[in-house]
């Protein structure tokens, strides 16, 4: 994953855990330089290492982490410089899913290896809507969660995720139906 995940994992402890437990984090999974290069790619397992030793010392369930760091990711990702092709995404809240794959497309001319997820939107009602996600990577459903939770706040909703059983393979993918 790109240094930007990093840094933003970083900057939601030290906020909210100061930075001696960053620094702890940092010590248990061996990771010694003083910050993250945000347009450099770093590998997934610094990203994993660092969730767990979070979880770890700050005895705190690793999903929870997850899931709050997925929140403030929306938030964090605008303050860096992405807020206007945040902005661009979409005016509303179901544009802006079924415009995520075109974001990360954008993203991915200056990010070349960024190996984002597939999304999909499907079953648009008046207050709720399918997403299809499909990841290389496992075990950031709870960021995903955490992802749609911070995008409803942006566009002012609350939203509740549901994940829907599928008969299908999960190499197809994962359903979410996503009600406000």
């Amino acid at each position: 994953m790109y240094g930007l995940v990093n840094k933003a994992i970083k900057d939601l402890v030290v906020e909210n855990h100061g930075q001696e437990k960053w620094q702890e984090i940092c010590t248990a999974v061996g990771f010694e330089e003083s910050d993250f290069i945000s347009m450099s790619p770093y590998p997934d397992k610094l990203t994993y290492d660092l969730v767990g030793a979070a979880s770890k010392i700050l005895k705190t369930d690793a999903n929870a982490i997850l899931e709050a760091f997925g929140e403030y990711w929306i938030l964090y990702t605008a303050e860096q410089g992405y807020g206007d092709l945040l902005d661009l995404s979409g005016a509303s809240f179901t544009e802006f899913l079924g415009n995520l794959d075109m974001l990360h497309l954008r993203i991915n001319n200056m990010m070349p290896e960024l190996k984002a997820p597939l999304f999909s939107t499907q079953n648009e009602t008046k207050n709720s809507v399918e997403l299809l996600y499909k990841s290389h990577r496992k075990g950031l459903v709870p960021m995903l969660i955490g992802l749609i939770k911070g995008l409803g706040k942006r566009f002012d909703m609350v939203v509740q995720i549901e994940e829907l059983p599928s008969a299908e393979s999960s190499e197809k993918g994962l359903v979410f139906k996503i009600t406000w």
